[in-house]
């Protein structure tokens, strides 16, 4: 028999799609002890099916809703109109009524209800709909109830409810509408607690407000609350809301806490974090909806209960997007230290080297030479003194912790580490191409120990620090000597051996063996990747275009954006990535660009170079300093380029074993193990080794880890973040900028004024001289671009991270670390980039 109406205490979260999303969440609390819920009961989506069943004309307006784009707001309003006038139109037919008022004969039919609507995608640990759907108060009577059922039917279909889901990827015929009926209580309070804090995601911390009379104008945010913020049963922050009529608190201390209490009972019952509404008559709480907060970033497990601080990975690595198991595993072997992962983000834990005295400046330098405000955030939690737990005694100083090895000013040193590199690559090559099965899973596992060593092999490590120590020591003695600032970032322009510099280089030398060629330029306009270089033979032109593409690749087509990530389709798979690099290249530059840009690059460093020895000599003691100024130049120039090499190295070799992995995921599939091969991509690489052993996997798995992915890229990844969930926030300590200018860090001197070109996919690049290019980050994959631009503005990044090495090397202003840049810049605006002073100003 179908139920159309179930009364609280039949309900559990089971039932979510007979009762939806908040009429569920009232069964669970109406259960728990010592939890008051006011009674009431439920319409079920059954009687919302019938509804939708005695109005045929909503099948096809339901269809055509499902064809509009969440911009179409014209098309939205039109469509969602209708469904609402249909479904009020249609009378509620007999058999559902007498199941409605049946209940309403127990509770009482001239009493104050609150009629809600319960959609079944709504109050989701993924999605609240929070306000999607209406809610009407105070209603009163058998014909007034079911008018303003029919209202809340009706809802399921408002402007906005149709654009939340349309945003959130939810079916608009898949979901359906139930409603809750429950008695009003006459509250002389009312509020929300939050059972971690909404403002730092704090989930020790209790945030509650609090107004006397109904809570419905708090959450319409028509009046103002009391404030109170509660951690282990102590109100640890309390403000009031004073006003002529009072100035007194809305809840005594007891009752503050009592209501913490109850509210760690129901987050413990959920298992997640809430956001609940009560109300207070007669000293006793009631709770009228509990849904789980949704937006709260999820904490690094480290399982052990301690307190742990994690700083970012991907804001060290310029790639702070979410990247798949497979991804995140394969960066876990490389890393030299655990790796925790969360929102599809790496993260390290640094409590033990901040809780020792002598490791934490250590560590505070480190940080702050990769991004102040990861250093400032740490800083502030360090003064605070309430989680980090000093270490019982200091450890003895040692001195810096990684202190490198000396490296002779031998630019040999480079060379060599690049050929042992490179033969490491070319034997790996050979040795994986007759591996397959658990042989081919056990060779990768294998091969991350010669990786991880030459990544930490003493030369490698300690020219990289050479060259970086050899630029602070410039910087700070220029400064202090002859008050130049940043003068190591003109000396660093076409250093030797920059690997990521060069790939921007040549791709300008791919334009050249294109640009003379009409057809091939027109072929690439269309081009596609399947076939994309055979598809060259025959042309005009073609073999010249098809050669100087293919050694491009050769050298680079194991790059990508967010290369890091395994599982991200390589240059080498999508060809076509570069096409419009290429044809901005042959429009913007004219032959023989690259040669002369290095050239340019390396007459400037000279001249530089030249200026500031010849400015020393005329001071005191001025031969020394020239000399040790030279000699600190010459080990700049050696060994500057090789910082990013490493990585090079790394990206060379995950490319590698994608090519093997996704040969035996191939295998799995035509053995019907997976449905595609890249289901791997949803498996770490222990499961993907279980999987090969077993001939199993588990389906259910990889569709949770994809729409787990899905989730994950709409969350903003903190660069700091507790064991209590506590996001961190550092800021930028300066004075006397122009007023409205936007603060970062500076990374590559100079002023530079342009259009500014905001981009959050490279694929999107259409640039012109003159153009400033702003983005979220910039790893090794965007360097192609940096040839044709003037200036460059990240929300990430640090003075050795990828973008402002390669700014540097460029000769271009830089500033990044510039927080919400792509949303407070506009595409075209013009700005002023302050490249020396670190930050940007708005021009008219």
């Amino acid at each position: 028999m179908t139920a159309y109406a179930l009364g609280f205490q039949e309900i559990d979260r089971t039932r979510i799609m007979e009762v939806g999303g908040k009429g569920a969440s009232l069964g669970e609390l109406s259960r728990l002890e010592g939890v008051h819920v006011p009674e009431g009961f439920c319409v079920s989506t059954e009687a919302f099916k019938r509804i939708l069943g005695e109005a045929p004309a909503t099948a096809e307006w339901l269809e055509r809703l499902s064809l509009l784009k969440a911009e179409d707001r014209e098309g939205l309003r039109a469509v969602s109109a209708e469904l609402r006038a249909v479904i009020e139109g249609t009378a509620i037919p007999e058999d559902v009524q007498e199941a409605i008022t049946r209940f309403l004969s127990r509770t009482g039919e001239q009493v104050s209800y609150a009629v809600r609507s319960s959609a079944t995608a709504e109050d989701l640990p993924t999605a609240s709909f929070a306000g999607q759907q209406d809610t009407y108060l105070n209603v009163i009577g058998t014909a007034a109830i079911l008018t303003h059922i029919r209202r809340c039917w009706a809802s399921l279909f408002t402007e906005r409810a149709v654009a939340y889901r349309i945003q959130h990827g939810f079916d608009h015929r898949k979901v359906h509408m139930a409603v809750v009926v429950q008695k009003m209580v006459v509250a002389q309070a009312a509020g929300i607690l939050f059972t971690a804090d909404p403002v730092t995601s704090n989930r020790k911390v209790s945030s509650i407000e609090a107004t006397f009379g109904l809570g419905e104008a708090l959450v319409s945010g028509l009046v103002n609350a009391d404030g109170y913020k509660v951690r282990n049963g102590r109100i640890t922050e309390k403000t009031l809301a004073t006003t002529e009529r009072r100035n007194s608190p809305v809840l005594t201390a007891e009752q503050i806490v009592r209501l913490e209490h109850l509210g760690r009972r129901i987050e413990a019952h959920f298992g997640h974090p809430q956001d609940i509404e009560w109300c207070l008559l007669d000293d006793t709480f009631y709770f009228v909806q509990s849904r789980p907060i949704t937006t709260l970033y999820p904490i690094p497990d480290v399982g052990d209960g301690g307190n742990h601080i994690f700083v970012s990975v991907g804001h060290q690595q310029m790639m702070t997007d979410p990247m798949k198991p497979l991804g995140l595993s394969l960066w876990q072997l490389t890393a030299a230290r655990p790796m925790y992962a969360a929102g599809g983000r790496l993260f390290v834990d640094c409590m033990k080297e901040l809780a020792s005295p002598a490791s934490r400046g250590a560590m505070l330098e480190m940080l702050g030479r990769s991004e102040p405000i990861i250093r400032d955030a740490l800083e502030t939690l360090i003064a605070r003194g309430d989680f980090i737990q000093p270490l019982p005694s200091p450890e003895p100083a040692q001195g810096k912790p990684g202190t490198p090895p000396p490296v002779h000013d031998d630019p040999a040193v480079v060379a060599d580490l690049i050929a042992q590199s490179q033969a490491s690559i070319e034997a790996l090559k050979q040795n994986i191409q007759t591996k397959s099965g658990m042989e081919l899973l056990d060779f990768i596992l294998e091969d991350f120990q010669p990786l991880r060593r030459s990544l930490f092999e003493p030369r490698s490590f300690g020219a990289l620090m050479s060259g970086m120590n050899a630029a602070s020591w410039l910087n700070e003695k220029m400064q202090a000597w002859l008050g130049e600032k940043s003068a190591a970032d003109t000396l660093s322009q076409s250093v030797p051996n920059n690997i990521t510099s060069e790939m921007g280089l040549a791709l300008l030398d791919v334009a050249d063996a294109i640009r003379p060629h009409p057809e091939v330029v027109e072929y690439l306009r269309s081009a596609r990747d399947e076939g994309f270089l055979e598809g060259l033979a025959g042309l005009e032109g073609g073999q010249a275009a098809h050669d100087a593409i293919s050694a491009y690749l050769d050298r680079f087509g194991m790059r990508c954006v967010g290369e890091i990530d395994v599982t991200r389709t390589r240059w080498r798979e999508s060809p076509t990535t570069l096409v419009p690099l290429i044809l901005g290249n042959i429009k913007a530059f004219t032959p023989g660009a690259s040669r002369r840009k290095f050239e340019e690059g390396q007459q400037e460093a000279l001249k530089k170079e030249q200026e500031l020895l010849a400015r020393l000599r005329q001071l005191p003691e001025g031969e020394e300093k020239a000399g040790e100024t030279e000699r600190m130049i010459r080990r700049l120039r050696n060994f500057i380029g090789y910082r990013e090499y490493p990585k090079y190295g790394i990206v060379n070799r995950y490319f590698v074993y994608r090519q093997a992995l996704l040969k035996e995921a191939e295998r799995l599939v035509q053995a019907h193990v997976l449905q595609e091969k890249e289901d791997i991509y949803s498996l770490s690489f222990q499961e993907l080794r279980e999987v090969v052993r077993t001939n199993q996997v588990d389906g259910q798995l990889i569709r949770q880890r994809k729409d787990e992915h899905e989730r994950n890229r709409k969350l903003t990844p903190p660069r700091v973040i507790t064991s209590d969930g506590e996001i961190v926030t550092g800021a930028y300590k300066r004075a006397g900028l122009p007023a409205g200018a936007l603060v970062g860090l500076a990374v590559s001197s100079g002023v530079v004024e342009g259009r500014a070109r905001v981009l959050l996919d490279m694929t999107d690049a259409e640039l012109e001289e003159g153009d400033i290019l702003v983005t979220p980050f910039t790893d090794p994959s965007w360097t192609p671009l940096f040839v044709s631009i003037k200036g460059l503005v990240t929300e990430v990044g640090g003075l050795m991270t990828h973008g402002a090495v390669i700014a540097r090397e460029y000769g271009l202003p830089a500033v990044v670390g510039v927080e919400h840049a792509t949303r407070r810049i506009q595409d075209g605006q013009r700005i002023r980039v302050h490249g020396t002073e670190g930050y940007i100003e708005f021009l008219p």
